[in-house]
């Protein structure tokens, strides 16, 4: 795959602030400015931007409780993600969903889910709306490695590929379902594999690279627009950050954590780059700057922001009625 220095620049941006914005939260949880659960999305940037490079704005993206990442990649702005992160109305989900609820009809960003496996039957769902209305929509569905082991998993495979549903599956592999490893909870652990069993075309990529991410999901999006059904991507990542803040980590080594974040995607990514001879080219301090007054500029708005009011505790608990 050819990398423009634009397109180079891109990615290192996204990824970094992704990477800031996390750590960021992380800081601001501990300060007890957000509240209720927190997964981070350390060490797994390369996935979402790379992922998300490939689609359109007609394409719709259903993601996991582990989602700031790809709501910001997606185009919801920080300050939107940090008031909803916040509890603030003027969050993009108006301070009701939280960490792990984001979502933006606009973007067709149809949010984060907090059960596992949760969203998988409801890209299927999607993915059949676009194909009955003749649509070109593609739907990306984001789930991790522990979400296999689930009954919607089975189900939502299938029906996609006997409907051949304009679905791409995307498995973010980060070997550990909450404090299980997947070889503890899989008697099959090439999840690629297994979707290949629903005959459906499925590819492993290096979930750490963000340019072989890019390059695997734009073939696949191609070949499920087209109109020849699902794909299913596994991409093989790593979480740096326990599973919540409130994980106390005891599953797994220090030294196992230090050895993947030398190949985490940012330091893959300026391997790949200098490789190329364009790293000097990107200017990645002044990249670290713009993405730090982005962050200050999220935070500062989730500061002002506003409480919802308790006399509003019954509103959107149901839909408008419709008159005949």
């Amino acid at each position: 795959m050819k990398l423009s220095l634009e397109k180079a620049k891109k990615f290192y941006r996204q990824m970094l602030l992704i990477r800031r914005f996390e750590e960021k939260s992380a800081q601001l949880y501990t300060e007890q400015k957000i509240r209720g659960f927190l997964h981070l999305y350390i060490g797994e940037e390369a996935v979402a931007t790379g992922i998300m490079d490939a689609l359109t704005p007609q394409d719709g993206v259903v993601a996991t409780y582990r989602e700031h990442g790809h709501a910001l990649v997606r185009g919801i702005p920080a300050t939107k993600v940090m008031a909803e992160l916040y509890g603030k109305m003027e969050g993009c989900s108006r301070g009701r969903g939280g960490s792990m609820h984001l979502f933006d009809k606009k973007l067709r960003f149809y949010g984060g889910y907090a059960i596992v496996g949760g969203g998988l039957p409801l890209a299927v769902g999607i993915a059949l709306a676009d194909k009955r209305m003749g649509r070109k929509g593609v739907t990306v569905c984001f789930f991790g490695d522990g979400a296999v082991a689930e009954g919607e998993f089975h189900e939502s495979l299938n029906l996609a590929a006997l409907w051949q549903l304009p679905v791409l599956f995307v498995c973010e592999n980060n070997l550990y379902g909450m404090g299980t490893h997947l070889k503890y909870a899989e008697s099959e652990t090439n999840i690629a594999k297994k979707a290949k069993s629903y005959r459906i075309e499925a590819h492993q990529v290096d979930g750490m690279d963000v340019i072989k991410i890019n390059e695997a999901a734009r073939k696949a999006v191609e070949y499920v627009r087209s109109g020849k059904g699902p794909q299913f991507l596994e991409c093989l990542t790593y979480r740096f950050r326990a599973h919540s803040m409130f994980d106390a980590e005891l599953y797994r080594t220090k030294e196992e954590v230090e050895e993947w974040k030398k190949k985490g995607p940012l330091v893959t990514f300026k391997k790949r780059v200098e490789e190329l001879g364009i790293w000097s080219e990107i200017d990645a301090d002044a990249i670290e700057k713009e993405v730090e007054k982005t962050i200050e500029e999220a935070v500062a708005f989730a500061e002002k922001g506003t409480w919802e009011p308790v006399s509003d505790l019954t509103k959107y608990l149901y839909s408008q009625e419709v008159s005949s």
